[in-house]
Order: structure tokens, then sequence, then C-alpha cells
């Protein structure tokens, strides 16, 4: 009887085992699990994202910048043009009259006098002509004299008196020619200065309008530059430019505008100007390029920002600006002369704000900003 008793216990427990394994039962319970891993899974994101938006909110990031306080000041724009200087004395020498070179009495660096004699042509034959001149001009005023004491004493006609006048006073006008020809072989220097160049020799035949010699005066010079005919109204005579000369470092001159040109040059656009530079030491040379700086407008209660702070977008010209919160805002500004890296605002900005002049470029409209 025992035996039959567990023998029936055994079966109901295989029973029991064998339902609980049975294919339907552990579907549930693997339906079960799986719900119970979703909701951990979300359970798990809900506290990663609680945790990124807390460290989000406990560390802000703030971009390093430079600002530069607006104030009023100095603001100058000036004109850069190219220049060339020239001698007010250079002259290439040529003799009045046909003749041949006879003597060239100076070398070429000499350095000569107004008036002093340059170069002799040949004038023997003019000479001879004023030795002949003169004999028959004395002839003349011996006859004039005694017939100006005939007539005097009412001896005579009228006709020969005047006849005696008038040999006489062409013999004058004709040694006053040839000592006037004679004058102009003798080639002379117009005005004090070097000797540049000897062109002809001796033996030469000279002719007016041939060059003879070329004579330089280093005294004064004057610089020539061409503007554009924009800056028409900003350039006057007087007006103080800056000279310097890029074959000569280290050296300028100051000088005002000697004269302003009346004609616009139809194919550059441009005007000249000459200004008369004082060469008393000998160190600038003629034809020596040179770079005019002339200031064409000035300002002392400029508001004036570096150049490179100042973007571009469709609507226009802006920088970026701290304001109290320590925000970088965007202001869109007008602006007008720059020269070198430095531009005027016109509008936009007023005296006090702060200008990001260094790290402008990682910033943007209401982003965090840390002053340096």
């Amino acid at each position: 009887m025992k035996t039959k008793a567990i023998t029936l216990i055994s079966l109901v427990l295989i029973a029991s085992a064998c339902n609980m394994n049975s294919p339907e039962t552990i579907q549930e319970q693997i339906k079960s699990k799986k719900a119970e891993v979703k909701t951990l899974n979300e359970e798990i994101i809900a506290l990663q994202e609680s945790q990124v938006l807390e460290t989000k909110d406990e560390v802000k990031y703030s971009v390093p910048v430079t600002v530069k306080e607006i104030q009023p000041e100095l603001f100058n724009h000036y004109i850069d043009i190219t220049g060339k200087l020239e001698a007010e004395g250079d002259a290439y020498i040529s003799p009045e009259m046909n003749g041949q070179i006879e003597t060239i009495h100076v070398n070429e660096g000499s350095y000569v006098k107004k008036g002093e004699l340059l170069v002799s042509l040949n004038t023997s034959l003019i000479e001879s002509s004023i030795r002949e001149v003169k004999t028959g001009l004395e002839l003349a005023n011996k006859l004039f004299d005694k017939q100006q004491e005939l007539w005097d004493q009412k001896i005579g006609s009228e006709m020969q008196y005047l006849e005696a006048k008038n040999v006489k006073e062409q013999a004058e006008a004709r040694l006053a020619t040839l000592e006037i020809q004679l004058e102009m072989a003798r080639v002379k220097a117009p005005f004090s200065g070097v000797v540049e160049t000897i062109i002809m020799k001796e033996g030469e035949l000279a002719i007016p309008g041939m060059q003879l010699v070329q004579l330089i005066s280093l005294n004064n010079l004057k610089v020539y530059g061409n503007i554009s005919e924009r800056y028409l109204t900003s350039v006057k005579k007087g007006n103080q430019v800056s000279i310097t000369f890029p074959d000569f470092e280290g050296y300028s001159v100051k000088s005002p505008i000697s004269r302003v040109g009346n004609t616009i040059d139809d194919g550059s656009r441009t005007f000249r100007i000459e200004i008369k530079v004082n060469n008393h030491k000998g160190s600038l040379k003629p034809n020596m390029y040179s770079i005019i700086r002339l200031n064409d407008f000035s300002s002392s209660e400029a508001h004036v920002v570096p150049s490179i702070v100042i973007k571009q977008d469709i609507k226009g010209s802006y920088v970026y600006v701290a304001d109290e919160e320590n925000k970088a805002v965007k202001k869109y500004v007008s602006t007008g002369l720059s020269y070198e890296d430095q531009t005027m605002i016109t509008e936009g900005i007023k005296t006090g704000d702060k200008v990001i002049i260094q790290g402008f470029a990682q910033v943007s409209d209401g982003v965090d900003i840390d002053l340096r």
C-alpha cells in the first residue's frame, strides 16, 4: 500500500512539472520578462537625459573675447599717390645762331653761375665785319660833324645834312647788329647750375634748336603727381603734403601744394598737382620717384574700429558688441572712410559701446562671452 502511495505522489509531481514547462507557460514568462526589460530601459534613458540636462545647466561655455570701448578720437584719411621729381631749372642749351663750335669752356659736372660763358662759336667773320663797319662809322661821324657845322652856319642844303646823318645812323645800326650777333655766338648759362651733359664737340657745326649743353639746377625741385578727379574738391593750393622717396629711405620733406591743375586728363580722369621742394643739401636728384601723402580728411570726434572686425551679410555691414549681460550683440553700422587698418563708423554705435575686436569670428548674436 505504501509503495502504491509513493508511486501515485510521484506521478502527480511529474504531471505538475510537465504542466509548468509547457510551451504556453514559457511564452508567458518570456513576454513578461521582455516587458520588464523594456520598462527598465526606458527608466535608464530617462535618468541619463536628466543627468545631461543637469550637467548643461550647471556648466555654461563663454567665448573669450577682447573689446574696444568706443570713444571719440582723431581720425586722419590720406591720399597716397606716386610723384615724379623734376628740376625747376633743367634746360638743353642751344645757340641762337649758326656757327662752328670754337671753344667749350666747361666740363661735365662743372658748376656755373648765371651768365657764365659755356661755349664760343667761331666769330671771325663777324669780327671782320665789325672792324669794317667801325671804319665806315668813323668816316661817317666825321662827315656828319662837318656837315653839322656847315648846317649850323646856314651853309649847304638840308638834303646834304640829312644824307650825312642817315649814313652815320645806318653805320651805327649795322654795328649794333653785328655786336648782337657777336654776343649771340657766345652761349652763356641762363641760370646757375651744374653742367650735366655736353652733347656736341669742338669743331662741330651748331645751329639754333640743336641741343648743345644740358644744364641742371639742383637747388629748387618740383614734384608732380596725378590725383583722381573724385578728390577734386578735397585738394586745394596750399594744402600741406608729406613726400617720401622709396630710393632714399628715411628721408622725407613737407611742403605745400604750389599749383593745382585746371584740366582733367580725358584718359586717366586725373588732374595734376605741383609741389616745390627745397633741395639745399643736393641729396635729391631729378626724375626720382616719390610718394606724395595728402591729408584730405580729418576728424577729432570720430568713432573708429579695426577694419577687420566689420563683417557683411545680406542686410549690410555689422559688428559684434558686448552688452551688460556679457552677451554678444550684432549691430548693423554705417561705415565712413578707411585708412590702413582703421575704419570710421558713422552710424550704428555710440560712445561707450564695447566692440569685440578679438574673438569676433567665434561669436554670434546672443552668445555668452568672457571679457579678457
